[in-house]
């Protein structure tokens, strides 16, 4: 019998788990083996690898200090952007720690206190509610595996399975699919560049250097021709001088982008949602880890007390985070809507003057 059991360990589920471990007994599974590092996941986050000026104040706040062999080179201080529909470029000041993704999850794991139970290679299959609490399954080496718990959390993503088992209104964030491919590179890009296509996407797309790669990424719209209008931003970027080389991998996964407050979800009854599952990212950015981390701080927070009326504070706490959300999707527009980003990228306000 477990008190809590946490599916998915990204930084939302792991940061949890190092912050409640001691005190509850836990549980944490993840399809990802994050403890072996000889082991070669077929599952990997398709994510940048970007830590924000915002996730670098979430780690100061928790006390943490990022090991220097998770960091990659080149460390990135501008932000590249070039807008293709009102053929404009600025460059603007951003500080980024470029970082290996699976590295950082794997330092968050070694992180955890020992008393936390490590399921990983193991897939969520479901929960029933009980008279204790909940009983999940879960296949675990190949095997069908059940455990109780008083609590689930589900740190499980965009796609949270145990969000779709709770949310009843089906007031869902909006839902894009992130496509991400790694080629060989051998010159240095000194920024991390984002590109605004009206013909590509109502989102974004980037171009991250990562030691001697480049990585392409999009967020596009499910169902739109997605890997037409992938191919068609390589073309038109490769015609402004991108030189994309060999092709190493390619990474695929769904991004939620929260348009209005209502579609962030804490939980209900003793299931509790942290990180993306709970609608906590970026709706400009599709930055998650600062909102992974805080919305993880805030639920161990609210366990301090007791589990009896947890969820009552975790909800009060992350009013913050709504309110956090409600003013991205304020300033959007000045970023997404063609005429407004025009407007201010001619004016140059912020922008830096390349020698």
């Amino acid at each position: 019998m477990y008190d809590i059991v946490i599916v998915g360990s990204g930084p939302a589920g792991a940061n949890l788990a190092r912050l409640i471990g001691d005190k509850y007994k836990v549980l944490l599974i993840d399809k990802r083996d994050l403890e072996n590092e000889n082991h070669k996941n077929t599952i990997n986050k398709c994510c940048g690898g970007l830590l924000a000026p915002d996730a670098q104040k979430m780690i100061a706040k928790l006390g943490l200090g990022v090991p220097k062999d998770i960091l990659v080179d080149p460390q990135l201080f501008a932000v590249r952007t070039i807008d293709l529909t009102n053929n404009l470029e600025r460059l603007y000041q951003r500080f980024y720690h470029n970082m290996d993704r699976e590295k950082f999850d794997r330092w968050l794991i070694s992180l955890l206190p020992t008393g936390v139970d490590k399921k990983f290679n193991s897939f969520f299959k479901g929960f029933t509610k009980t008279k204790e609490g909940y009983e999940i399954k879960y296949i675990y080496n190949g095997l069908e595996t059940a455990a109780r718990t008083k609590v689930i959390v589900g740190a499980d993503g965009a796609l949270s399975n145990i969000r779709k088992s709770i949310c009843y209104d089906k007031n869902f964030p909006e839902r894009y699919i992130s496509i991400q491919e790694w080629y060989e590179c051998q010159s240095t890009m000194p920024y991390f560049t984002a590109i605004f296509d009206t013909e590509i996407s109502d989102f974004y797309s980037w171009v991250i250097p990562k030691n001697k790669c480049l990585l392409l990424g999009s967020a596009l719209k499910p169902g739109d021709n997605t890997r037409e209008k992938y191919n068609l931003l390589k073309a038109k970027l490769t015609q402004l001088g991108f030189n994309f080389g060999n092709k190493l991998k390619t990474e695929g996964a769904f991004i939620n982008r929260p348009m209005k407050i209502s579609q962030f979800y804490a939980g209900r009854d003793c299931i509790a949602l942290v990180g993306e599952a709970a609608g906590a990212i970026s709706p400009s950015s599709a930055e998650g880890i600062s909102y992974a981390l805080k919305s993880s701080l805030y639920l161990a927070e609210s366990l301090e007390d007791g589990i009896d009326g947890f969820l009552n504070r975790y909800e009060q706490k992350v009013k913050d985070i709504k309110l956090n959300l409600l003013i991205k999707n304020l300033k959007s527009p000045a970023m997404f809507n063609p005429f407004l980003r025009n407007f201010a990228m001619k004016s140059g306000f912020q922008s830096l003057k390349q020698c």
